[in-house]
């Protein structure tokens, strides 16, 4: 029986069009599912139109995954002397390197496709779903965006069909094997500790840092985080989306069990906060705001990560996972680098091999050298 023409391709635009529990049963049980890309389709994001592709054998859901249309900044990650050709490029061409672009995965984190039926099945219907989409709002690129490499099999079976693969911004995880923050402390390098340890002296005892736990923001709190958040967002060199205030409101309605939000006042002012995810045993530590006017003379970044630390290690956590951006601080405190893939096309037969040739060129693993070892880890992969 040939499986592919049995399966039929559905495209809706919000994931309330189908119910919770039949979503559930085929995608990956992660915290991202369900009910956080409710989260999204409430939040009103101004960069991206999301979708989600469903894939049916007659009447049985067998395949799932999410989408989101945008203009896709390819030089994201360029730095140093190619920022400066790249930057020309802009002047002459701004569409070249800003083109219109449906991605399969999420904006703030890694891909992934549910697949009950058989896979290669499954991935060319959802594949022929996000050529609909694509010609529908005459987007030029199709991409599949940070998938890990569990999905290499199964995904570079497009690389036959006009597809290149390229590495991504890694994730970072840490596994939590600790029994308190000072064992964790043991296991880092001298310098490490020893950085730590003379910023926790700077601070403990001087300054009262006040740590309230929460899973949801008046408010006043609300506000007050939100203008963290941007000014945070307004610093980042890397950063693909700008969350509404919307986004920290609706996450707490829709997954209140999950939500954490962390938050650091000095003198009732809120100075540092974290929001993370966390259940079971999984921690996720997603988004961060510093007051920037006190974060380097109060060490925040550090009294932020114990804090955090500490409460995984109290609550038993044993996955601390903490995404991307800011490499080298992660290194240090012992975090894994997770690879990540793109794979992606042009729709143009002609442009294609011009796209590919700046896809090689402006990958993110090309510009920080703290990806030297993870790129030699993947050689041959």
């Amino acid at each position: 029986m040939n499986l592919e023409s049995e399966y039929k391709v559905k495209i809706i635009k919000k994931i309330s069009e189908i119910p919770e529990g039949q979503w559930s049963k085929v995608f990956p049980a992660v915290m991202e599912s369900y009910y956080f890309f409710k989260t999204l389709d409430e939040s009103n994001f101004d960069q991206f139109s999301f979708y989600y592709i469903l894939i049916y054998d007659k009447d049985t859901l067998v395949g799932s995954t999410n989408c989101f249309l945008m203009n896709f900044p390819l030089d994201i990650a360029v730095t140093g002397k190619f920022k400066i050709v790249v930057n020309f490029i802009n002047k002459i061409c701004p569409r070249l390197l800003n083109p219109r672009i449906l991605i399969c995965g999420l904006p703030m984190g890694e891909g992934r496709i549910g697949i009950a039926g058989e896979p290669q099945a499954v991935i060319k219907a959802i594949s022929k779903g996000m050529e609909q989409i694509a010609c529908q709002e005459k987007a030029g690129i199709i991409a599949f965006k940070d998938f890990r490499l569990s999905y290499k099999k199964t995904l570079d079976k497009f690389l036959d069909a006009d597809f290149i693969r390229i590495d991504s911004l890694p994730s970072t995880d840490m596994d939590i094997n600790f029994a308190s923050f000072d064992e964790f402390l043991k296991s880092l390098s001298n310098v490490s500790r020893s950085g730590l340890k003379r910023k926790f002296k700077q601070i403990d005892g001087k300054v009262k840092i006040d740590l309230e736990i929460t899973d949801k923001l008046d408010n006043s709190a609300l506000d007050e985080i939100y203008a963290l958040y941007l000014q945070t967002y307004n610093k980042q060199e890397l950063g693909l989306e700008k969350l509404p205030k919307a986004f920290f409101e609706n996450i707490s309605k829709n997954m209140p069990l999950e939500t954490k939000f962390f938050l650091w006042r000095i003198e009732k002012r809120i100075v540092a906060f974290a929001f993370c995810l966390a259940s079971g045993d999984y921690f996720i530590d997603y988004y961060l705001g510093f007051d920037y006017a006190i974060a380097h003379q109060y060490h925040l970044y550090s009294v932020r990560f114990r804090g955090l630390m500490n409460w995984c290690i109290e609550n038993k956590m044993k996955k601390y996972e903490m995404g991307a951006t800011s490499y080298e601080p992660k290194r240090r405190l012992g975090f894994n680098f997770i690879p990540l893939f793109i794979y992606a096309k042009h729709r143009n037969k002609f442009f294609n091999p011009i796209f590919k040739v700046i896809c090689r060129i402006v990958q993110p693993t090309n510009f920080q050298p703290v990806f030297k070892d993870l790129k030699q880890s993947l050689k041959g992969v």
